[in-house]
């Protein structure tokens, strides 16, 4: 027999997850991590846009929806007929934490926003992820990683120099935002718990990408400096980027003095380390690029796994380049319990990303897989003081939809339904 899992951090924290795809699933997906119970509200028809997002049609069959919704309760509701939208603001008046990511002002529309929510519960904490954010010119637009990626500069340095635009190889401003707006929610709760008061938090896929230009931004202020692609390579420290091998690549960190003096003697090129080019660091970055071609030579005469215990052994810092199915194959990171599986009712054993956060006493847990398309309606409905008669009738007039982990419901059609705010690249 399995252990029992042991409470998370957040056990006995009640969250509202009124978002789609990506941004707001994750954060409600991190705190679900930690043991909050998330139940995730989705259109009757359909669900989530994320659970089209598979090669077949069966919205149960969707990888991506699986990734950003495990350790949730699901519950399927129609927001737009008024029943429907009752039903959300009785739960909301027992739950602590709101999460959304719909274009801003939406929800007010169908008495759903945080203002209404939070008369009838001044200690909720209500979450908005949006495009652009609740203010500014740009507030009712729609916002996309994609573009978030562009307008934040993010795209304007990622890549080589001399190619077309790059965005980063993964949604960076989606997922961000998630993070960014789990933090401000337990910001937000600890706040509550001193003195009983909710508030709104706000924020989006554009300043989650503003957010990541730390180096880049410090040089503008700073200097005036535009930053630019520079491909792997760091843009305030040399010898720092990824480089090939007799038959591949190895990222090397030499970030300081001390570590370019270790590399050239493991590497047996102490010439490189007297060349007035690369005696200091200011040196190295001003011809970083014959540098690069100098180590290049010297690399390219011995493999990767040949190099990695050459310098492991020198202590310089050192990686190999893995594509995605090396990541899951390395003993280290199956070691930090980074692949963890669940058992779904549809997709048999599911492979999840395991938690990046360890924590000793109340650590976070992969306890369940995303939950089917209205599993936990009538549970959860339940559970805040609806009558079985009351129920029955939404269900019956298709304001609700159940759905038991044995059944078999198939494909759903896509209907007209508010919009997410953002969808993953």
């Amino acid at each position: 027999m399995s252990e029992p899992v042991q409470p998370g951090a957040l056990a006995g924290v009640r969250v509202l997850d009124l978002t789609q795809v990506m941004a707001g699933a994750y954060c409600s997906m991190l705190l679900a991590d930690m043991g909050a119970d998330v139940i995730k509200i989705e259109r009757p028809e359909g669900g989530d846009d994320t659970r089209r997002m598979s090669r077949g049609s069966d919205v149960e069959l969707s990888p991506a929806f699986n990734a950003m919704n495990r350790n949730k309760r699901g519950l399927a509701v129609d927001l737009k007929d008024p029943r429907g939208a009752e039903v959300v603001r009785r739960l909301a008046r027992g739950a602590d934490v709101l999460v959304e990511n719909f274009r801003p002002g939406l929800l007010d529309r169908l008495g759903l926003g945080q203002e209404a929510l939070r008369a009838e519960n001044p200690g909720l904490v209500y979450c908005s992820i949006s495009g652009f954010g609740a203010t500014g010119p740009y507030a009712g637009r729609g916002g996309y990683d994609l573009v978030a990626q562009a307008m934040s500069g993010l795209m304007s340095m990622t890549g080589e120099p001399g190619r077309p635009p790059a965005k980063v190889g993964v949604p960076i401003c989606d997922l961000n935002a998630g993070v960014f707006a789990a933090y401000g929610v337990l910001s937000a709760y600890i706040h509550r718990l001193r003195t009983g008061e909710g508030q709104f938090v706000d924020t989006s896929l554009l300043e989650a990408g503003i957010a990541y230009t730390v180096w880049e931004t410090a040089m503008f202020f700073s200097l005036g400096d535009v930053a630019r692609p520079m491909g792997s390579a760091h843009r305030l420290s040399a010898p720092y980027e990824a480089l090939p091998t007799a038959d591949g690549w190895i990222a090397i960190g030499a970030a300081n003095q001390r570590n370019w003096e270790r590399l050239c003697q493991a590497l047996d090129c102490q010439a490189l380390n007297r060349d007035p080019r690369f005696a200091d660091n200011p040196g190295r970055m001003k011809h970083r690029i014959e540098l690069a071609g100098e180590l290049a030579t010297r690399l390219r005469t011995r493999t990767t796994a040949a190099w990695l215990e050459v310098l492991e052994n020198a202590g310089v810092p050192s990686g190999p380049l893995y594509d995605i199915e090396q990541v899951y194959s390395d003993p280290h990171v199956r070691a930090r319990d980074m692949v963890v599986e669940t058992e779904h009712p549809r997709m048999g054993t599911v492979r999840h990303i395991g938690a990046p956060v360890k924590l000793s006493g109340t650590p976070a847990a992969i306890r369940r897989p995303a939950p089917l398309l209205g599993q936990h309606s009538r549970e959860v409905l339940v559970e805040a003081g609806m009558s079985a008669a009351d129920i029955d009738e939404l269900l019956a007039d298709g304001v609700l939809l159940t759905t038991s982990a044995g059944d078999h419901p198939g494909a759903a059609s896509e209907v007209s339904s508010p919009e997410p705010t953002e969808v993953s690249a």
